[in-house]
């Protein structure tokens, strides 16, 4: 299961999608991505951010945003993919492939 964080670099809004269980590391995407600044999204930005969206469930889709995403490298080797589809009752699986 994978989950979408939304992160501002250097102001630029951003997703990063990673497996579940791990945890952001927001200064390591901010070296690894070369932005001066990295910030989390708080709760309020994203609901204005994502409307058609449950808090916590957007799906991995920045092209739908304008966004740029940022995949953890633990997700390129799966064969799948599976996130929250817009609700934390809806999950999309989908090859890894599809999704790239």
């Amino acid at each position: 299961m994978a989950k979408t964080v939304v992160v501002r670099l250097d102001g630029e809004w951003c997703m990063v999608v990673l497996p579940a269980y791990m945890k952001l590391d927001l200064d390591r995407l901010r070296i690894e991505s070369g932005a001066k600044t990295a910030e989390i999204a708080t709760e309020h930005e994203i609901a204005a951010r994502f409307p058609d969206c449950e808090l916590g469930a957007m799906p991995p889709f920045g092209n739908l945003y304008g966004m740029k995403v940022f995949v953890q490298w633990q997700m390129v080797d799966e064969h799948a993919i599976a996130f929250n589809a817009g609700t934390h009752h809806e999950v999309i699986r989908m090859a890894y492939a599809d999704y790239e």
